[in-house]
């Protein structure tokens, strides 16, 4: 069921896919803690991209000479100091129903899918029925046991694979049923879970000295440093979960001083919400405002309005859908559908981001959108507890017709709210996440439907990182020697620079017409390459129309095609090229010449349908209209 993470890349790609876990192991914690796991598949879903850091990416020990893990620290039988709140579920409502039917469906003998521990933890919780503590306890017995026979095997057991991703879950599972079923576990149980978790977490935080039974078992610690990265949220879900029930102060000390500083740091450097790693990987966030509302209601701590960030996530995805309120703008790896349609995923980041927010505003377009997206209740069952968090009545959408997502360098842009209505997307801002793509200078058009769209959505991996996929300027070199960012040697295509400082800018101007102007400079991800003087990209979105102006100073020996990605194949007639309902006319230079790439060609399988339109001949840059054909 797993896309292959061996799909054949396009020259120039990236396909480090850090990301998100298999469902079969995609336990979700508890409702309170609103921290699923953040696995990019369902059932029946598109299949997924496997997700295996390279083991080239080291990174630097997050503590000095660190001590061996406290194995005698065992969960407290006293009162926890985790706090589930519940108050707000409405238990004669049809989401209680669906979620009551998914866990006695488990209790019953059924194997419902990814089904979790916490699910029926949780169910005890809002029902008090024994039979759901049982099934917790036997569940958290059964991934303790094995994890105890692979480990006096010598080897590592199932929560330290794929670099930690699953830790979190895990953790969250046994901490939620030690927390709502203290009295169906036994003492012996309870100091074997304890030892099992406390080694996880410390190994997650001491990847060079991590251990199983003695034996020692280190790994790459990829992103224990990166609070931006989905990684990080699972680190922090399984410290977080294990520090409340345990009532270690060592391990409340750390998250305090150590874990949760970087954290707010990070989000209070991103205004406007979203996610540098794009929209696919964004929907992560889901659980890092789940740990937001778990930490905030067992410590009083309120990290969510630390920073504007998780506020301003809600707008970010109500401007961030299309028209037609069923996909996105997909920015970025989309590896569980290659086609950003709107999944219980997305749903459940406004949903968190609503029951954290204190502004009314807010929260009323986060209902308008919940109540009217395609997803108007969860689809899939190892979801339905997130419906219990309420999306409120009514609301209305915004009176802005464009967003500006700052820390994350995304715009979006619409003519109206209603369906019929035209919109853009647009990427220039910080290029500094393996899952974010070569598309800086990047624009999505829609109107009714795709217009102007990343052929990676056509993609059956869905995570084609490279610029001849984007609707960009593609430079070519004659060069190849020289060798450029994280580029194979003798790569003729230019590429954007995925590094910590690597930024693109962008100045909006709204124009009187509820249109804009938007100036991006885009020379800043090239990082000095001297096939590259300068990109500069201005967009114009008004009167449901779109203009292009490039300028840029090429190198010695580089040429610039301007190109459209678009899902019909185009027809071609003088300067002009129509897609389907898209309409591409070249204004400057008059001397342009257009062709047409089919992607199919390149590679059938992995590229579905497709094509590009390529505008070649600018020496210094290309003005460009694109508009509905009809």
């Amino acid at each position: 069921m797993s896309k292959s993470s061996e799909s054949k890349p396009r020259p120039g790609n990236r396909m480090r896919t850090h990301g998100w876990p298999s469902l079969g192991l995609l336990v979700l914690a508890m409702l309170a803690a609103a921290v699923g796991q953040c696995s990019e598949t369902g059932a029946g879903l598109p299949e997924q991209t496997a997700s295996k850091p390279p083991p080239t990416e080291p990174t630097q020990e997050a503590d000095a000479a660190p001590a061996a893990p406290a194995s005698s620290r065992v969960a407290q039988t006293g009162p926890a100091k985790l706090v589930i709140d519940t108050s707000f579920v409405d238990k004669k409502s049809q989401a209680f129903s669906r979620f009551r039917g998914y866990v006695d469906s488990a209790v019953g003998g059924g194997q419902p899918y990814a089904f979790a521990a916490g699910d029926a933890a949780l169910m005890f919780l809002l029902s008090d029925g024994k039979k759901y503590c049982d099934l917790a306890v036997r569940m958290v017995e059964q991934q303790v046991s094995e994890a105890e026979s692979a480990i006096s095997g010598g080897g590592r057991p199932a929560i330290s694979g794929d670099s930690y991703l699953e830790v979190g879950p895990h953790i969250a599972d046994l901490a939620m049923t030690l927390h709502s079923c203290p009295g169906g576990v036994s003492e012996e149980q309870r100091k074997r879970w304890s030892a099992y978790a406390e080694q996880a977490v410390w190994n997650v935080w001491h990847h060079g000295s991590a251990q199983w039974g003695g034996q020692s078992h280190p790994w790459t610690g990829w992103s224990v440093d990166n609070p931006g990265n989905n990684y990080y949220y699972s680190f922090l879900e399984a410290t977080m979960f294990w520090a409340l029930v345990s009532g270690s102060p060592e391990w409340m000390e750390d998250l305090r001083t150590r874990r949760l500083p970087p954290l707010q740091a990070y989000y209070a450097k991103l205004p406007g919400g979203g996610s540098r790693e794009g929209t696919g990987y964004g929907a992560a966030q889901m659980r890092l405002f789940g740990l937001y509302r778990l930490w905030r209601d067992s410590t009083g701590e309120d990290l969510a309005n630390a920073s504007p960030h998780a506020h301003d996530t809600i707008a970010y995805w109500v401007h961030a859908t299309v028209p037609t309120l069923d996909r996105f703008a997909p920015i970025g790896d989309q590896s569980r559908n290659s086609v950003p349609e709107l999944f219980d995923y997305h749903r459940r980041v406004v949903l968190e981001a609503r029951q954290l927010t204190t502004d009314p505003a807010a929260q009323s377009i986060a209902s308008w959108w919940l109540n009217n997206i395609s997803v108007r209740n969860m689809s899939q069952g190892f979801m339905s507890r997130y419906d219990l968090l309420p999306a409120g009545d009514g609301g209305k959408p915004p009176a802005e017709l464009h967003y500006l997502a700052e820390g994350a360098g995304h715009l979006f842009a619409r003519s109206g709210w209603d369906k019929d209505a035209m919109w853009l997307s647009f990427v220039a801002g910080p290029y500094n996440e393996s899952h974010a793509h070569q598309e800086q200078g990047g624009f999505t058009l829609f109107a009714g439907d795709w217009l102007a769209v990343t052929e990676n959505i056509w993609s059956h991996s869905g995570i084609q990182q490279g610029t001849e996929t984007n609707n960009v300027v593609r430079f070519e070199r004659n060069n190849t020697d020289v060798r450029q960012c994280a580029a194979p040697l003798g790569d003729k295509v230019v590429h954007q620079c995925e590094v910590s400082d690597s930024r693109a800018t962008l100045k909006v101007t709204p124009k009187p017409d509820g249109g804009l102007i938007a100036d991006a400079d885009m020379t800043g991800v090239y990082r000095d390459n001297p096939a590259l003087d300068s990109w500069q990209r201005q967009i114009d979105f008004s009167q449901r129309k779109l203009l292009v102006k490039d300028r840029f100073k090429l190198g010695a020996g580089t040429k610039a095609i301007f190109q459209v990605n678009v899902p019909e194949k185009p027809r071609v007639q003088g300067n002009e090229a129509i897609a389907g309902n898209l309409r591409v006319r070249v204004l400057e230079p008059a001397t342009a010449t257009i062709s047409l790439h089919e992607w199919s060609s390149v590679d059938a399988q992995e590229f579905r349908r497709g094509w590009r339109i390529d505008v070649a001949g600018g020496q210094d840059g290309y003005v460009v209209e694109l508009s509905e054909a009809r």
